[in-house]
């Protein structure tokens, strides 16, 4: 049998490319050519003596022989990581870096300042840091493919090591004279009748919301779609719709424009905030500083 061959740079372009589905995406985030990018995908499966990718005009796909390839190559190069992470401090000018990802909430209220305290004390450490779903979260932490994840609500974390971390409510916010404006807490289902301001399609609360409605057999009435709450703030002012947001954000926002928060009164719409990873204390040495730096930064009630 040919003997295997095939280094990091091999697995972390295979990971790429399975997780974009394209070999031209794979390679740009590869930061390498397309062409070098196939040749080195070509030489992995004649070195492995299987098919990885099935190739098509619209991108690829991955064969069971490849969809084996990724699970291990995603241990590899996290057990990779660990180590570097855990010499870090006998090195000097290595970095480390962190695949975090979180829903809405957290990347929008809590992180910012959180993460940039912690950056700005940790100048070896770098962290990548995606907006998801908080089921996808759990997914991509337990398959590896992220080191921590911040979830919301009771989505099951399955066999994940969770510590709690923040809590906050959705609420509604609506123009001042608006009809629903004299309440001060109902369920989203009274709401579904007038227009909403939401964030963008790529925000996980959009989704989140899609999916309320969904679930109560109607279409989210969305009439315009925006990049923040600070704009989702605005246009609810200025009577271009209602919209669902953070309690914490919207008390906040409501302080420099006219929107009246109102309290949702469904049970999804408390929100607590879970850190998981697969295990703590296999996380890299500065994984585990930044999940022990966001604990402990919690105002205490």
């Amino acid at each position: 049998m040919q003997r295997l061959f095939f280094d990091f740079v091999d697995l972390r372009l295979f990971v790429n490319i399975a997780e974009t589905r394209s070999l031209t995406r794979g390679a740009e985030r590869s930061f390498t050519s397309l062409a070098a990018a196939s040749m080195r995908i070509k030489n992995l499966e004649d070195a492995l003596e299987t098919k990885l990718l099935h190739r098509a005009s619209h991108g690829v796909t991955l064969t069971p022989a490849g969809e084996a390839m990724l699970h291990h190559a995603l241990i590899i190069l996290q057990q990779a990581e660990r180590l570097r992470g855990d010499l870090l401090e006998y090195a000097t000018g290595v970095k480390g870096c962190i695949r975090m990802l979180a829903n809405t909430t957290a990347m929008t209220e809590f992180l910012p300042a959180a993460l940039g305290e912690f950056l700005s004390s940790h100048p070896q450490v770098d962290v990548a840091l995606e907006e998801r779903m908080s089921h996808d979260i759990v997914r991509a932490v337990a398959e590896g493919s992220a080191d921590i994840g911040i979830v919301a609500g009771n989505v099951p974390t399955g066999g994940l090591e969770v510590r709690s971390y923040q809590t906050d409510r959705l609420v509604l916010a609506t123009p001042l004279g608006h009809p629903l404006a004299d309440r001060e807490v109902l369920p989203i289902q009274d709401a579904l009748d007038y227009d909403f301001v939401s964030l963008h399609s790529g925000s996980a609360i959009y989704a989140f919301m899609l999916q309320v409605a969904s679930d109560l057999g109607v279409r989210l009435p969305v009439r315009v779609q925006v990049s923040s709450f600070d704009a989702l703030c605005r246009m609810v002012a200025a009577g271009a719709g209602i919209g669902v947001l953070q309690a914490s954000s919207a008390h906040r926002l409501a302080r420099t424009t006219d929107i009246h928060v109102i309290e949702l009164s469904d049970a999804w719409a408390e929100r607590r905030l879970k850190i998981c990873a697969q295990d703590m204390d296999a996380l890299p040495s500065f994984a585990r500083e930044l999940v022990d730096y966001l604990v402990a930064t919690v105002p205490q009630s």
